[in-house]
């Protein structure tokens, strides 16, 4: 038998990583969690409601309006200027019977949240360096630090991001597709608040939306095709607000930058399976979607209750219980990831379509929530993360 360091290794520092490391040392795991210093994330997570409450039940959070701004309200408008258009729609929480359909949260701040509950736990050791190599040998997993320094545990949870070290040592292959398209992202100041309502440009190549987050300040998050993107962002500061204010369709006064913009581009990555031989992959390193139907974090986080979930129910004095921890993990996120990537991506392509029939079915789908409270209500509990 090979020499133990822990019970669980747990790989990547970012909001997916601290919380598997947190939920993996709950359960009474010893846990070491490899965490490297990484830039400031300045982007935010609108989080839904079952998200909000995992992790009010986690103890990663107490009172979201302490942390967050509350998502009352999803208002989609049609800005393609197709033949078929579809009608603006307006999704309010009083027909769901809620207070919010969820919380937008920078994502800095959850991050130091999500720290000070990791540094309450006697049993969770954060070490501040990345994994260099992960192997298997024999009944363990070793991994390997910069600075030579190797680790061994039974179970081993990746949540490194979509270039995944522990990914591939798992011999799990991702399915990865680039797209031409980019998203530009910013907090704005604008003269009329938006509130709690979540506004959606629909444009021919991807939505620009305005996120609450307090006061006059809204979250951008753009998308359109890279080279769009680019040549906005580097037209300097003033260009670039002319036409931030175009696209919004100047409905809410003078607008400004409140923080700098950056591009990223988009991609989509799935893998067969999120769990084998004593590893899970978590976050990223088992799914990343474009930034469409707030889906990112809220599926990173399902990740992560499941994990929850399934370390409560194994029996840990039988000598392969990580190998079934990871078949049991594999098996209760399999419909999840399907099924979010199927919605994510049919999502995304209506958005694109250019062909009429697509148009009509976008359109008449649209229709159809409109003015059917039913459809409506089910829309609410997919989007959401209903099971």
């Amino acid at each position: 038998m090979s020499r133990q360091d822990a019970d669980a290794i747990v790989v990547g520092g970012g909001l997916a990583g601290v919380a598997a490391a947190i939920a993996v040392a709950k359960a009474g795991l010893s846990t070491i969690h490899l965490a490297p210093t990484m830039p400031p994330d300045r982007r935010t997570s609108a989080l839904m409601m079952p998200s909000v409450d995992y992790l009010r039940q986690a103890g990663l959070i107490d009172e979201p309006a302490d942390l967050g701004h509350a998502l009352t309200q999803i208002r989609i408008i049609d800005a393609t200027g197709r033949l078929i258009r579809a009608p603006e729609t307006l999704f309010d929480t009083k027909e769901a019977g809620l207070a919010a359909f969820g919380w937008n949260f920078a994502n800095m701040r959850l991050l130091e949240r999500f720290h000070a509950a990791a540094a309450t736990l006697p049993n969770l050791r954060t070490i501040s360096e990345g994994a260099v190599a992960t192997a298997p040998v024999d009944d363990h997993w070793q991994v390997e630090l910069a600075d030579g320094t190797v680790l061994t545990a039974p179970l081993l949870v990746g949540a490194d991001g979509k270039k995944s070290l522990v990914r591939a040592s798992a011999g799990i292959v991702a399915q990865e597709r680039t797209f031409t398209q980019a998203a530009l992202v910013c907090d704005l100041e604008v003269g009329r608040s938006i509130g709690g309502t979540s506004i959606e440009f629909h444009y021919p190549q991807g939505p620009f939306t305005l996120v609450p987050a307090g006061g006059n300040r809204a979250n951008l998050v753009w998308i359109d095709d890279i080279d769009v993107l680019r040549d906005a962002y580097s037209g300097g500061a003033e260009r670039l607000l002319a036409i931030l204010a175009e696209k919004s369709q100047r409905l809410f006064g003078d607008i400004a930058m409140a923080t700098p913009a950056f591009v990223f581009p988009l991609s989509r990555l799935t893998v067969p399976l999120a769990g084998a031989d004593g590893v899970v992959l978590t976050g990223e390193s088992a799914h990343a979607f474009p930034p469409i139907g707030a889906q990112g974090l809220n599926l990173g986080l399902r990740d992560v209750a499941d994990l929850a979930e399934t370390l409560a129910g194994v029996d840990r004095g039988k000598p392969d219980w990580a190998i079934a921890v990871s078949r049991d993990y594999a098996k209760r996120r399999a419909a999840d990831l399907a099924r979010t990537g199927t919605m994510v991506d049919a999502l995304f392509r209506s958005l694109l379509a250019e062909m009429v029939p697509a148009q009509a079915l976008r359109a008449g789908g649209l229709w159809a929530l409109k003015l059917a409270p039913a459809l409506r209500k089910q829309a609410f509990s997919l989007g959401m993360g209903g099971r």
